[in-house]
């Protein structure tokens, strides 16, 4: 049996998306990040400026995510963050994200497993812990709650 406790819900903040076109793999899409913050139980702070999602959108319309960012803790600690998921639903939901309208979340999938890397003794524990994450894409931003797995 697997449960999960909620770790925190994360709002990041996005630059336009800059599309590549079709490469070989599927449509290469990259945003940049902005900043943000997060907050939970066990953790809190900012989401700095300076990374991205270099998402790769398959023939199927599924919209294969790869989000790389550093978080610091509201004490000053550094995680890094390596997000990988998932984002489909039907077309015309995805239609409507494109276009940047706020749509419910309930209407299409954005899942993914977040992994962390720290130095951080106090947020050691993050460096041998699997998350899953729910998410929500909004117009310039996203939204993601973590949960741990226990």
């Amino acid at each position: 049996m697997i449960n999960t406790d909620f770790l925190c819900k994360i709002e990041v903040t996005l630059e336009p998306v800059r599309d590549l076109g079709e490469t070989p793999r599927g449509r290469r899409r990259v945003i940049g990040i902005t900043g943000g913050s997060f907050s939970g139980p066990r953790l809190s702070g900012r989401v700095l400026p300076g990374g991205a999602d270099w998402q790769l959108v398959r023939a199927d319309g599924v919209a294969c995510l790869d989000a790389r960012y550093t978080l610091e803790t509201a004490d000053g600690a550094l995680i890094y963050v390596n997000n990988k998921g998932y984002r489909h639903g039907p077309k015309e939901v995805v239609e409507r994200l494109g276009r940047g309208e706020d749509v419910d979340p309930a209407l299409y999938y954005m899942r993914a497993t977040p992994w962390f890397e720290t130095s951080a003794a106090r947020y050691a524990w993050l460096n041998r812990t699997i998350c899953v994450a729910s998410g929500a894409r909004r117009a310039q931003s996203v939204e993601l709650d973590f949960y741990e797995v226990k």
